[in-house]
C-alpha cells in the first residue's frame, strides 16, 4: 500500500506541470504578439496623408461620386418631373 506521504506528494504537482496555467498563459501572450505584428504592420505600410483643404476634385475617377453627392445634398435644384 502507498503512504500518505507520497499521494500527497503527487496530488499537487509543480505549476508548470498544470495544463490549466499554460492556457492562462498563452491567452494574453498571444494577444501581445498579434498587437506587436498589427503595429509592425502599421509602421511598416503607412497610409499617405490626403490633403483635403482644397475641397475640390482632383481626378475624373471621383467625379460621379462628387456629382451623386452633391444631388443628394440639394434635390431640389433638379428637375422634379422626369
Amino acid at each position: 500500500m502507498s503512504t500518505p506521504d507520497k499521494l500527497k506528494a503527487n496530488s499537487n504537482p509543480p505549476w508548470w506541470k498544470l495544463p490549466i496555467v499554460w492556457l492562462v498563459i498563452a491567452g494574453p501572450a498571444i494577444v501581445v504578439v498579434a498587437s506587436l505584428v498589427t503595429a509592425g504592420i502599421a509602421i511598416k505600410h503607412v497610409d499617405p496623408v490626403l490633403d483635403t483643404s482644397k475641397g475640390h476634385v482632383k481626378s475624373t475617377v471621383e467625379e460621379p461620386a462628387m456629382r451623386a453627392r452633391n444631388h443628394a445634398a440639394s434635390p431640389s435644384l433638379q428637375p422634379a418631373d422626369r
